[in-house]
C-alpha cells in the first residue's frame, strides 16, 4: 500500500510522523511525504525544534487515487497551517470523497473539522479539540484509540504520543482491511 502522510512545511510533532511512519514500514508499505510546500518540513518536539524530513510531494501535485490511505500526524501548529490551504484541506477532503481509509492523532482532527468530514462520526482527539470536534457535528469520546466506520471511509483517531502504538495498530488493521487483506 502507498500511505500519504500529509504535514505543514513546519510544526508537526516528530515522534507523531516517526512512529507512525516507521509502523507503516515495518509492515511493508511505502510511505511518502506530502507537504504544501516542497524542500523539508520541519518537525517539533513540543515547542522545541526537531528534526527535518524530505517532502516526497506537494499537495498540488498529489491525487487521491495515488494512495491508498492517509496519515495525518498532528502538533499544534501542524494543522492549524494545514486547515488554512485550502489544497491541503481538498486532499484530506479526497480521501473521504473516494472511500479510502484515514488515521488522525492529536491535533491533526483540526484539519478533518475544516474538510467539514467530521459530522456524524466518533471519534477522539487531543482533549482541547474536543469542542471545535463537537461544534463540527462530531461526537468526542476521550479513548486511547477510536475507529469509525460511519461514512464514507473509515476514520481511525487517537489522543496523544503517549497512545501512538495503539494507534499505530489499529490504523494499519483498517487501513489492510480497506485493502481487501
Amino acid at each position: 500500500m502507498r500511505i500519504a502522510f500529509l504535514v505543514a512545511p513546519e510544526g508537526v510533532e516528530q515522534v507523531e510522523l516517526t512512529e507512525p511512519w516507521q509502523a507503516v514500514v515495518d509492515a511493508g508499505h511505502t510511505p511518502r511525504l506530502v507537504s504544501t510546500r516542497p524542500g523539508r518540513v520541519q518537525a517539533f518536539d513540543h515547542l522545541d525544534k526537531a528534526d527535518t524530513f524530505e517532502v516526497d510531494q506537494t499537495v498540488a501535485e498529489a491525487t487521491t487515487d495515488e494512495y491508498d490511505a492517509l496519515v495525518l500526524p498532528g502538533g499544534v501548529a501542524n494543522p492549524d497551517f494545514l486547515r488554512m490551504d485550502p489544497g491541503a484541506v481538498w486532499f484530506a477532503r479526497g480521501f473521504f470523497q473516494a472511500r479510502k481509509p484515514v488515521a488522525a492523532i492529536c491535533h491533526a482532527l483540526w484539519l478533518l473539522v475544516e474538510a467539514d468530514v467530521v459530522r456524524g462520526r466518533t471519534l477522539t482527539s487531543w482533549p482541547s479539540l474536543q469542542t471545535d470536534i463537537r461544534n463540527a457535528g462530531g461526537t468526542w469520546v476521550d479513548a486511547q484509540v477510536q475507529v469509525c466506520r460511519e461514512g464514507p471511509a473509515t476514520l481511525v483517531t487517537s489522543r496523544k504520543p503517549d497512545d501512538l502504538k495503539a494507534f499505530c495498530d489499529a490504523f494499519l488493521t483498517e487501513f489492510a482491511a480497506s485493502a481487501g487483506g
